[in-house]
């Protein structure tokens, strides 16, 4: 037997005498209640799942550095982007939307892409998708659009006929929906797909000069996406094939990377430019803002355990360091409240204290108690503020910088925006076969729609965005393109 042999301890450090038996009486039983370690390790196994995520349940992450190749101080005075060769750890976690935790990596759905860069001065959370955009531009409209995602309550299926009524009903997701359609609604696997901030968010630089930004990160492999009936093939006989990948190409040192870029706005032109800059369902031509190289990030290594690290980490968009701020953006002002939230909620109070979230500077505050404290809850020291006992006080240089705000207070209307013009121009940009698998996709996805008065709707949607879209998508359903659009 090793000289090294380890003893088995109870939760509270007492050696256990039998893990192969419970007390009981006699040989038959039955067993007593006093056998204190059977009454813990059992509680503990039924406590051993937290709540899964209520969106981008099914997820794979791992450990990388960030490296600036090209300086943001002219844009920002946050340290991460700033100094040729600045080296930042981070944490990503790659994940399916709608699908629950056991769920098929290789559904077609949009991909989380949520990076946490543990800066010197905080953390830092960027929490985006593999997409530019989103199906809304409203936070209030989230749960109900999440809710035709998940499972029917009656019948506890997914139900197509939830999915595109709402689609049609809310016509602001068109050009989402062409992207999830598309070829690139299934990556080939999560090193090949490309990762977005999405919203709008500010930066402010050392003078106080703001800028409108938007995040991209190029795959440094190459965009590769799955044929429709491999994946359909993957998820029945490996269910796990992205996250099998990309543990698996870390593993053996391929260590894959994305190349950061940005686009940068000027302030003021957000008063005059063709769409609304804050709107998450439109995105700005690179003609007019050109992507700005700003760094590379390197995934090098994988999580010792899943659970401690890509379960239980937390990201929130709201979750800034001096000289990155959010934007009047609706959907990420929703955002700022409700991810922190789920977490208070999922893992608890002091989520931000686990090893896998906790800031590389130490966090000083008056927050204290709450479930699963672990640390030293602030010991003796002051626990209030203000205070005569020279406690952590706020520093004026973090503050966020101000800005106007007009209009009345109400609850406004996007009916009067363009939905259709850029869902347009990226079916135009497709090739003749991309445009036939789209529209192949979108009609076997309608097929199963129950109601006709929702695909006629939704062939509007499209017919409004191309002619050509439109017509193909009907002629698939055999149904007509309806008659006040082709006049």
């Amino acid at each position: 037997m090793s000289e090294n042999k380890q003893n088995l301890t109870t939760s509270w450090g007492a050696p256990v005498g039998d893990n192969q038996n419970s007390m009981t009486a006699g040989d038959r039983g039955p067993t007593l209640i006093q056998d204190v370690y059977l009454l813990e390790k059992l509680a503990h196994f039924n406590r051993e799942r937290i709540p899964e995520r209520v969106v981008h349940a099914k997820g794979a992450g791992a450990h990388g550095v960030f490296e600036v190749t090209n300086d943001m101080s002219q844009y920002t005075k946050a340290k991460v982007f700033n100094g040729v060769g600045k080296s930042t750890d981070m944490f990503i976690r790659f994940s399916t939307v709608a699908g629950e935790l056991g769920s098929s990596d290789t559904v077609r759905d949009p991909r989380g892409f949520a990076v946490k860069f543990y800066t010197e001065e905080g953390n830092y959370d960027l929490v985006g998708n593999n997409t530019p955009v989103f199906f809304i531009r409203d936070a209030i409209k989230f749960p109900d659009f999440i809710h035709t995602q998940k499972r029917d309550p009656q019948t506890h299926l997914k139900n197509p006929t939830a999915v595109w009524d709402f689609w049609s009903l809310s016509p602001e997701s068109l050009h989402q929906v062409t992207i999830l359609m598309s070829d690139r609604g299934i990556p080939a696997t999560l090193r090949h797909m490309h990762g977005f901030g999405s919203h709008t968010f500010k930066w402010v630089n050392e003078e106080g000069k703001t800028s409108w930004v938007k995040y991209h990160f190029k795959t440094d492999q190459g965009v590769k996406n799955l044929d429709v009936k491999v994946a359909e093939e993957l998820a029945g006989s490996n269910p796990d094939y992205h996250t099998e990948d990309l543990f698996n190409a870390i593993d053996k040192g391929d260590f894959p990377s994305w190349t950061l870029y940005v686009q940068i706005m000027p302030e003021e032109d957000a008063n005059t430019y063709r769409f609304d800059p804050f709107d998450v369902t439109k995105v700005w031509s690179q003609k007019d803002y050109p992507l700005i190289e700003v760094g590379k990030m390197t995934l090098n290594r994988n999580p010792e355990n899943y659970f401690a690290e890509v379960e239980q980490a937390t990201f929130s968009p709201g979750t800034f360091v001096p000289g990155i701020e959010p934007s009047p953006d609706k959907m990420l002002q929703g955002r700022l409240f409700a991810y922190a939230d789920a977490h208070r909620y999922r893992v608890g109070a002091n989520h931000n204290a686990l090893p896998i979230n906790r800031p590389k500077t130490e966090a000083k505050n008056y927050f204290r108690d709450g479930a699963m404290r672990f640390d030293g809850n602030g010991g003796s020291s002051v626990y209030y503020e203000p205070n005569s006992f020279d406690g952590p006080t706020e520093k004026a240089e973090a503050k966020t910088t101000p800005f106007n705000v007009t209009g009345q207070a109400a609850q406004t209307s996007y009916d009067h925006h363009d939905h259709y013009t850029q869902a347009g121009d990226l079916y135009r940009l497709l090739s003749e076969e991309e445009r036939s698998r789209l529209v192949a996709n979108i009609v076997g996805a309608m097929k199963p729609v129950a109601k006709e008065e929702i695909k006629l709707r939704q062939i509007q949607h499209f017919y409004k965005a191309d002619p050509e879209y439109g017509t193909k998508v009907a002629e698939g359903l055999g149904l007509p393109v309806p008659q006040e659009l082709v006049k």
